[in-house]
């Protein structure tokens, strides 16, 4: 497990495992997001059997496969929606945490100044600067 902590709220990780969860609880996370979709990934991973495990130690699980390459207004709208429901730190997850931090960046899009959610995802390498005009025009939007 490789948590790489965007801000102070939010985390991003490359695939975690049914064993990383009490870790994770440990750390203090009370919400874990899915970014990956179940067809990337062997079936002891998919989203159902990471909920109920998460869910049995007392963690908040929302699934939002993003698509690489195919993201969409709807993965955008329920990372905001997760985000602004959890009730602590959260964790998101997909192959290597970068979508996990695109669409945060894209969620979060007039809530920070668009070269913070483009340089917090680069301190991990995630290079989000092509994002930048999508940013700007989603935060112009409101």
């Amino acid at each position: 497990m490789d948590i790489r902590a965007i801000t102070p709220d939010y985390a991003v990780s490359p695939q975690i495992e049914l064993s990383d969860l009490a870790a994770i609880k440990a750390a203090g996370y009370t919400m874990i997001i899915d970014n990956r979709p179940d067809g990337e990934i062997p079936p002891q991973l998919h989203a159902s059997a990471m909920k109920s495990a998460a869910e049995a130690l007392g963690l908040e699980f929302v699934a939002n496969p993003v698509i690489g390459g195919a993201l969409t207004m709807d993965n955008v709208t329920a990372q905001r929606t997760a985000i602004a429901a959890a009730s602590g730190p959260i964790l998101a997850y997909c192959a290597s945490g970068n979508r996990s931090s695109i669409v945060w960046a894209l969620a979060e899009a007039g809530k920070r100044p668009v070269d913070e959610l483009v340089g917090l995802p680069a301190r991990y390498g995630y290079q989000l600067d092509h994002l930048r005009p999508q940013i700007e025009a989603m935060a112009r939007a409101g």
